[in-house]
């Protein structure tokens, strides 16, 4: 795997029981790169514009879309991967925002385990209760039914997520 950061102090992981702003904010302050499962390549589409203004925020983005990936294509400037597994052969993955319906989930949620990242984080209207307890039980910090785009700003508004754009050294 490539590491895709320079070292950081990373926060400590919230306690079993945490609440959700707690989780949301460690998630957001401690993963720099974020796989996005289903980014469309299309303007219009939620997922674009959700992972857009994370990257303008300072994360890095690692497209997963199948038929992108076919075509050797990218989005948001950033090589787009078949799978979540594939990406992690290529880069380091520290959470894993879906995009995808909520029966889809549970495949992404093993990957993500098998990967070994922080964190999954399903966007609005995504959940899915048995796969958000299995990856609990593997270690992963889990949110379900919100948008990252806008607890992003909102924890940062609020001082409790880190604001990732002046302190990123790497150009892009």
């Amino acid at each position: 795997m490539t590491p895709n950061a320079p070292e950081s102090t990373v926060p400590t992981p919230p306690a079993d029981g945490a609440g959700l702003a707690e989780r949301m904010a460690y998630l957001l302050n401690s993963c720099r790169t974020i796989a996005v499962v289903g980014l469309s390549p299309h303007p219009h589409r939620a997922s674009f514009d959700v992972a857009r203004a994370m990257q303008a925020a300072g994360y890095r983005i690692i497209p997963v879309n199948p038929n992108v990936a076919a075509a050797g294509g990218e989005v948001l400037g950033e090589k787009a991967y078949a799978s979540l597994l594939e990406a992690a052969r290529h880069e380091t993955i520290e959470l894993v925002n879906c995009f995808r319906n909520s029966a889809d989930i549970p495949p992404v949620v093993d990957d993500a385990m098998a990967i070994g990242a922080r964190g999954i984080w399903m966007q609005l209207g995504i959940s899915h209760a048995e796969a958000a307890a299995k990856a609990q039980a593997h270690g992963l910090l889990v949110v379900q039914d919100r948008c990252i785009k806008i607890d992003q700003r909102v924890l940062r508004s609020r001082g409790l997520v880190a604001d990732f754009r002046a302190a990123d050294p790497t150009p892009g």
